[in-house]
């Protein structure tokens, strides 16, 4: 059985530095932070400066890790407890999901809940109820 970690401070730190990250970047670029959304922009962009924003910020999302292994002197573990093909399964219905969505969580559920945009506040709450059923028919049916 999957055994799910507590960590308030770990995660409040993390949830901080995205929300400052999301707010600098809307002063800065009047820009939302959106993952899938910069990963599409970065495959497709529209112009030159389009792109250099995107691929700093994608930079940053890759140097995460090597700046926890400065600061810790190890990499964070990471463990994935499905199969590869699942993985794939998985990302092409998040892919999905986003093109349907409109955008992904951190788009809709950083960014859009904190401009109240009704929009963004229902595709939360379907993020929402869809991972608490997702999350319950993996542990209590298939008993992963």
């Amino acid at each position: 059985m999957i055994e799910t970690a507590f960590t308030p401070y770990a995660s409040l730190g993390g949830g901080a530095l995205i929300g400052l990250a999301s707010v600098a970047l809307m002063a800065v670029a009047g820009r939302i932070m959106g993952a899938t959304g910069i990963l599409a922009g970065i495959l497709q962009p529209s112009s030159f400066s389009d792109w250099s924003w995107r691929a700093v910020i994608l930079a940053g999302m890759i140097a995460g890790p090597l700046v926890v292994m400065m600061f810790t002197g190890q990499m964070p573990a990471v463990q994935v407890p499905i199969s590869t093909t699942m993985l794939i399964i998985g990302g092409f219905i998040v892919g999905l999901g986003v093109t349907f969505g409109g955008g992904c969580t951190s788009g809709h559920g950083v960014c859009g809940m904190a401009r109240v945009s009704p929009r963004s506040i229902v595709a939360t709450v379907s993020f929402m109820i869809a991972t608490a059923i997702t999350v319950y028919v993996i542990r209590h049916i298939f008993g992963a």
